[in-house]
């Protein structure tokens, strides 16, 4: 099965990101300092990395590193080898949720996805929602994610 160039070669850490290096860093120092926020707001043209960079800070967190050098803490360089990296990378973790506001983006939706905020990681350290195209959501759905 091919795969498209640009998920071929979309970044996989931050050290990839090409042209956000004030972001990267910004992000690896908050991953290293453990001050990471509990959200944060991606915004920008289109192609310029916002899902790929909120991918990596979700490895960055999650990742458990491999059996010769295990990570116990969130690291601002993910293996991308352990399950939890390739679970992320797949779009398989059960704790790493991703939704498309362009096509999930009514009420329910969100509400469905706020009530489910309240459960605790079930393979991961932490839960992560990245929810893609934002600005697309409904006015009722916006006040339902408030």
């Amino acid at each position: 099965m091919r795969r498209s160039l640009y998920r071929e070669y979309r970044p996989r850490t931050f050290d990839e990101l090409v042209g956000q290096t004030h972001i990267a860093r910004t992000l690896k120092n908050a991953v290293e300092a453990n001050t990471v926020a509990h959200a944060y707001v991606f915004a920008g043209p289109r192609g310029t990395g916002k899902t790929s960079t909120a991918r990596i800070l979700a490895k960055a967190l999650n990742c458990t590193g491999t059996p010769d050098a295990p990570k116990t803490q969130p690291t601002a360089h993910p293996c991308g080898v352990c399950d939890h990296c390739r679970a992320i990378a797949d779009s398989v973790s059960l704790d790493v949720i991703e939704m498309d506001a362009a096509s999930n983006g009514g009420v329910d939706d969100i509400r469905d996805l706020r009530d489910h905020v309240a459960y605790a990681p079930v393979e991961e350290r932490f839960k992560v929602y990245i929810i893609d195209e934002v600005h697309m959501l409904s006015r009722g759905a916006f006040n339902a994610l408030l």
